[in-house]
């Protein structure tokens, strides 16, 4: 039997998901309580330390499980990729209504009311989902009443069509470990991220990511390839372009996959490990 990935399973020998009773063995199970993320962004971290490993990054609106509190923190699981770890109790409200639209703009204010002049209140991120309750005028106003510019939201179900074009707008966001905004997102983050905006589940680390799809020759490439190596992965532009979030640039960046395999086998990164077409 495979070993349960610790990254996905909300489980430790003292304490599980009552799901997983049965499945694996704990002390002791219990029900994860629902609560949604009430920050713009909320880091998920290995402990319950700020100072810790930021693993993963959930955004406004997505669901956690937390299954026990750490005094100012909470152990549990993303609902939306799964990744389990410790979140600021701060960051999470009680489970809201189920959100209608999502942010599609890559990155966006809402406002304390209907008037760009009112108090600013974010940024909110690409794929932050929201919960509208009402119109008004240009504005639609979310549970909680922040209003959202409408042209900035898009319907549960309306999606984007070309993973390569997302990634594109991220062009030049700073590289940040654990992170899936524009603010700041690391490799895997940017894939997941353009996926999701085009509406497909996808998980968060870069092996996760690129043991999907099926696998292809170089030769293949084309736009909206993964290209994959241990511990990193980019998508293809066109047949030679990647488009990466990379600690060489510290950043975004577009490069020729041809110079981006050089670099990093030089680097004592391998050559690649996954050419994958979703």
């Amino acid at each position: 039997m495979t070993p349960a990935d610790p990254r996905i399973t909300l489980a430790r020998a003292d304490l599980a998901a009552a799901s997983l009773e049965g499945l694996l063995a704990a002390t002791h199970y219990a029900a994860p309580q629902v609560h949604t993320v009430a920050a713009p962004v909320a880091p998920l971290f290995r402990v319950a330390d700020t100072a810790s490993e930021r693993m993963d990054e959930l955004i406004f609106g997505e669901r956690f499980d937390a299954l026990e509190a750490h005094g100012e923190f909470v152990w549990g699981q993303a609902r939306r990729d799964g990744y389990v770890g410790f979140v600021r109790a701060a960051d999470l409200a009680p489970a809201a209504p189920a959100p209608t639209h999502r942010v599609s703009a890559v990155r966006t204010y809402a406002f304390a009311g209907p008037s760009i002049k009112s108090p600013a209140l974010g940024p909110f991120s690409l794929n932050a989902l929201v919960a509208v309750e009402a119109e008004d005028g240009k504005f639609s106003r979310a549970a909680g009443g922040a209003c959202f510019w409408t042209a900035h939201l898009a319907p549960i179900g309306v999606f984007e069509r070309d993973t390569a074009a997302v990634a594109e707008r991220f062009l030049g966001a700073p590289y940040l470990w654990g992170g899936r905004t524009s603010v700041g997102l690391d490799c895997s983050g940017l894939v997941q991220q353009s996926l999701y905006a085009c509406g497909q589940a996808f998980p968060r680390d870069a092996d996760q990511q690129a043991a999907l799809g099926r696998e292809i020759e170089r030769s293949e490439l084309a736009r909206g390839d993964l290209v994959g190596w241990r511990g990193h992965i980019g998508l293809m532009l066109d047949q030679t372009r990647l488009i990466h979030a990379n600690g060489h640039h510290m950043a975004v960046a577009i490069e020729p996959v041809a110079e981006a395999i050089a670099r990093i086998e030089a680097a004592g990164g391998g050559a690649p490990t996954a050419l994958r077409r979703l």
